[in-house]
């Protein structure tokens, strides 16, 4: 018998309405049958909503089949008695973090698994220093998890499953909120775990190259295994992918692309494996300087912002003249957002001290598509409830359209209708009975009369493209996507200026991704609206965005255009981020001697760039 032997796994709930009366029978799962051995690397794939994270929690008797069955290490989900040691073998990492931290300091927290389960006191904190140590929380180890960005808290939920030393864990999305470095800090450190301790990895992701580490791959859709095989043939059949609302790996669209057009043949692609190897066949075939070896780009580490290290601003009177070289070095900085010489402390006073933002000066004007981009607990999060009001600096000033916002007088109210703030789980901002309910509830709350709020509401939900269906739905019955999009609509019926979201995409898989980016682009395009998007996915940050902010230890790095930033390999490599392969492709070619024209960030644009080389 393998591993996990799952046989026929049908499971089902029931749906009730308001009154608790059942409203409908909803097939979760059906007919599922699958096995996986003991030592292996499974992924996951599947779209919002397909059954993966139900599957998941039938793995470890989270949930127990309506029919079927399902063996883990010999042992029956049904059976109760057995579960607790079924939690023990199989350890699950949640997609949200809050679902699983219970104690009020991280290394209490990530005690507590090994605790329960009966380890002695000596190999608990052997336990806990390791799996710190493995996801790099170590210096937060006295720090209270609330406290803690959102990717931290993520962490910190992988650290507890670790101490538990399972044969089994099961990742649901749990990269979802991490930086690019931290991510595969992560998946190394599965990997790792699988290799040399023999632990069954089961991963859900919706990051389709954190899938060549499997060895087998599973795509669900609509409840059922679509499709079962290696990295090699489940890729190979890129109709299905769109079917299933997933996409193709980077390196995988660019091979298509070349070999489409001729550029490279298809022996060429077929041993290629990495992106430095494609772009060195590219340089070598098609560069007059050199090999390409090197990728050859600016590899400067110390990127300025773009008001420079020092306020800009000594008294209201000057903000409209006041301004220095960089990123919209013409604006009127009476115009928009501008955080002067911001620094904003943790637990102020206190020994856990920590200094958040470090003297930060920040200008956002009207119209743009701004993305904020760092590593996890650099602040991001933290940036961003400044530029409504949320939270207040303990030094420095944050005005909006030439006024500062910490007045005693300022309209505050006014400030947060102007701009509209989503938080890093937006579906936390849904409580009403209906759709309608919630999105009126910011208007209604503004004193805005209930015809225009409904109005507004109406005209809300159409811009971000939801059915006329959901009007009277209960928001929790919703897709991820879906609830993202009425959290969005909600603020949109304020009729803001500024749309600011905290990882909007994250959780969410490419299909809805797209969908929700191209209607933000639509807004900042055809209404006008300024979107800023903290993010931790590059190559959504090179297709959208037309400015980057890069954030590393509370400070502002770096500011300016997409392709500029990406430029600067060495502050992205500092930082464990890479730039999406098109970018890096196109500088190396120019400086190999190609004419190409690096400012170009989409892929579209990118792969108008490299039919040049016909």
């Amino acid at each position: 018998m393998s591993f996990i032997d799952i046989r026929n796994l049908v499971f089902e709930y029931f749906r009730r309405d308001e009154e608790g009366n059942v409203d409908e029978m909803v097939e979760a799962l059906s007919d599922i049958s699958l096995d996986v051995e003991q030592g292996e690397f499974v992924a996951i794939l599947g779209r919002n909503g397909s059954g993966k994270s139900t599957l998941a929690k039938q793995i470890n008797a989270l949930l127990t089949p309506s029919e079927g069955q399902v063996i883990v290490d010999g042992m029956d989900t049904e059976d109760e008695e057995l579960r607790l040691n079924i939690r023990r073998t199989a350890g699950m990492v949640f997609q949200n973090p809050d679902n699983q931290i219970v104690g009020s300091i991280v290394e209490e927290d990530v005690a507590f698994g090994p605790e329960n389960l009966g380890f002695s006191t000596e190999k608990i904190w052997n336990q806990v220093d390791g799996a710190l140590d493995a996801t790099d929380m170590d210096e937060y180890r006295s720090s209270p998890p609330g406290r803690l960005s959102g990717g931290q808290k993520q962490r910190v939920a992988i650290a507890g499953v670790l101490a538990m030393e399972p044969k089994c864990i099961i990742f649901d999305e749990s990269t979802s909120m991490l930086d690019p470095g931290s991510r595969l800090l992560m998946l190394d450190t599965a990997a790792k775990l699988n290799r040399d301790k023999k632990i069954t990895i089961i991963w859900i992701t919706h990051h389709m190259d954190e899938v060549y580490a499997a060895d087998k791959v599973f795509v669900m859709k609509e409840g059922h295994i679509e499709v079962q095989g290696t990295p090699g043939q489940i890729f190979a059949n890129e109709q299905l992918l769109t079917e299933c609302g997933l996409s193709m790996p980077q390196l995988l669209q660019y091979k298509r692309f070349l070999t489409g057009q001729g550029i490279i043949s298809d022996t060429e692609a077929a041993v290629i494996d990495s992106d430095e190897q494609l772009i060195n066949l590219l340089c070598n075939k098609y560069g007059l300087n050199g090999t390409g070896s090197d990728l050859n780009l600016d590899h400067s580490r110390d990127g300025r912002m773009s008001y420079g290290e020092k306020s800009i601003l000594n008294s209201q009177d000057n903000i409209e003249e006041e301004g220095s070289a960089g990123y919209g070095e013409n604006q009127n900085l009476a115009d928009g957002i501008l955080l002067n010489d911001v620094t904003y402390i943790y637990n102020k006073g206190y020994a856990n001290e920590r200094a958040a933002l470090k003297n930060i000066t920040l200008h956002i004007g009207k119209g743009d598509f701004v993305a904020i981009i760092g590593h996890t607990g650099s602040g991001k999060s933290t940036l961003i409830q400044h530029l409504n009001g949320l939270l207040v600096p303990d030094d420095g000033s944050v005005y909006y359209d030439g006024r500062d916002i910490t007045d005693k007088d300022y309209p505050i109210k006014e400030l947060r209708q102007r701009v509209g703030l989503v938080f890093q789980y937006p579906e936390y901002q849904l409580f009403a009975e209906t759709v309608e309910q919630d999105v009126c509830f910011g208007p209604i709350n503004m004193d805005i009369p209930k015809v225009e709020a409904s109005r507004r509401a109406y005209k809300a939900i159409e811009a971000v493209g939801l059915p006329d269906t959901v009007y009277d739905a209960s928001p929790l019955t919703l897709s991820g996507g879906q609830k993202r999009r009425v959290a969005i609509a909600g603020v949109l019926a304020m009729e803001p200026e500024f749309l600011v979201l905290d990882e909007p995409t994250a959780g969410l898989d490419p299909e809805a991704a797209g969908k929700l980016l191209d209607m933000l682009k639509s807004l900042q395009e055809t209404h006008g609206i300024t979107i800023v998007v903290v993010s931790h996915n590059m190559s959504e940050v090179a297709e959208y965005a037309e400015r980057v902010v890069v954030m590393d230890k509370g400070e502002i790095r770096m500011d300016d255009s997409t392709w500029k930033v990406f430029r600067n390999k060495g502050l992205m490599d500092e930082l464990g981020v890479d730039a999406p392969l098109g970018i890096n492709m196109l500088h190396a070619l120019k400086n190999a001697g190609v004419n190409v024209d690096i400012t170009k960030h989409t892929n579209m644009d990118i792969f108008g760039e490299l039919c040049k080389l016909l």
